[in-house]
């Protein structure tokens, strides 16, 4: 028996609510020698506060030493086994936006980007461009015609956006062609198995066609595809866990992983107190809450220390509005780490902090890596997370006699 059937037998329904606030890519380490991690350099009184209280503990995503997607470090969260539930990055996106994906669509996820003369890459993210200017970079894709295929592309957000291929014989093992660094030329998409080989020519035309339309742009003169994928069947959270889930997220991938799980997306905020507003008022029809926060993510990736500090103290400010609303479990933490000094996510275990009625508090008295190290949770694997929630929310039955 593993742990989702577990978790069918077991659960029960109660009043009871509970708040999974994810600061994404959360945890982070020094600068210099002996610093403090941006966590641990921020002012945080209020979640100081909850940690002294309660109970903490280091979350590790996925496995030591290996690194996690969003994607992964997500479902981990959710309680899911993300070893055994994969999911490609272009599903996320292409729900995230409601796009409807048929069994056989292959979703991908695009990023504009910029190269240079000599087609190498000088900035993965195209200076993270307006969401308006992605906008009509689409625009023009839609003039890129492919025989047999049927294509869908939508902006996301920023250089992002959503690519959707429709025809007959498409499957989804294929290569990204992001190098996830600079100074060398994006790559050709390559298909991992035989099936996928259709995909992956597929994939290379519309890059081709793409290099073309945006040649004259700036700086957004290129882009590069990730994540292709089909949308996999997975148990809802209701099946598994009998929650009445519900997701708050600005960014539209988060929103899309939580549509995919079962969760109801309550409308887009956009920014964090029109997030806390939305868990105003929708408190009294759910009994769970994915609360996401991304900017500790994006100032991570962009080695930005001082404004990942500011935006773990911005966090710390709207803790005593949810604390408000008297959640019986409210769990803090972050999918991944995301060190400013690696300008990407790490293998780093995650900060968490677990305040609940029924906790047995430890000796931590401040939220940050190195008191959460010696914290009662100990080092935790993400996907019992939800389990210790549940258990604290009185929502498991005993198991055996």
């Amino acid at each position: 028996m593993n742990l989702q059937q577990l978790m069918r037998t077991l659960h029960t329904t109660n009043k009871s609510k509970i708040v999974l606030l994810v600061s994404d890519g959360l945890g982070g380490l020094p600068i210099e020698p002996g610093g403090g991690t941006e966590l641990e350099t921020a002012s945080t009184p209020n979640l100081d506060k909850l940690a002294a209280e309660n109970v903490c503990g280091l979350s590790i995503p996925l496995l030591p030493g290996i690194t996690p997607g969003s994607g992964p470090g997500h479902l981990g969260l959710f309680g899911y086994d993300p070893l055994e539930v994969t999911i490609g990055r272009g599903v996320l996106e292409a729900l995230g936006i409601d796009l409807e994906l048929g069994p056989t669509d292959v979703a991908a996820r695009g990023n504009f980007c910029t190269v240079n003369e000599q087609g190498e890459l000088t900035d993965r993210r195209a200076g993270r461009i307006p969401t308006e200017v992605c906008a009509r970079l689409v625009g023009m894709l839609r003039a890129i015609r492919i025989p047999g295929v049927d294509l869908v592309i939508e902006p996301v957000r920023e250089y992002r956006f959503a690519a959707v291929f429709r025809g007959q014989e498409l499957y989804g093992e294929v290569e990204d062609t992001d190098p996830q660094v600079t100074g060398v030329p994006a790559l050709e998409p390559k298909a991992r198995d035989a099936a996928s080989e259709k995909t992956a020519q597929v994939a290379a035309e519309f890059i081709r066609q793409a290099r073309r339309i945006l040649n004259n742009e700036k700086p957004a003169n290129m882009l590069m595809l990730r994540g292709f994928a089909r949308r996999p069947p997975i148990p809802s959270m209701k099946e598994l866990y009998g929650l009445n889930a519900a997701a708050i997220a600005v960014y539209p991938m988060y929103r899309g992983l939580a549509r995919l799980v079962g969760m109801t997306v309550l409308p887009q905020a956009k920014n964090l107190a029109e997030e806390i507003e939305a868990l105003r008022q929708n408190w009294d029809s759910f009994d769970f809450f994915f609360f996401h926060f991304k900017y500790t993510d994006s100032t991570g990736e962009d080695g930005n220390f001082p404004e990942k500090v500011k935006r773990i103290e911005e966090l710390d400010r709207h803790i005593p509005q949810i604390l408000e609303l008297k959640p019986d479990v409210l769990i803090v933490t972050g999918d991944h780490s995301t060190p400013c000094l690696l300008k990407s996510h790490s293998w780093h275990p995650v900060p968490v902090l677990l305040a609940a009625r029924t906790c047995r508090p430890d000796r931590v008295t401040s939220f940050g890596e190195r008191e959460c190290l010696y914290g009662g949770l100990g080092q935790v694997e993400a996907k019992y997370l939800l389990p210790l929630a549940l258990g604290h929310a009185g929502r498991l039955q005993k198991f055996g006699a």
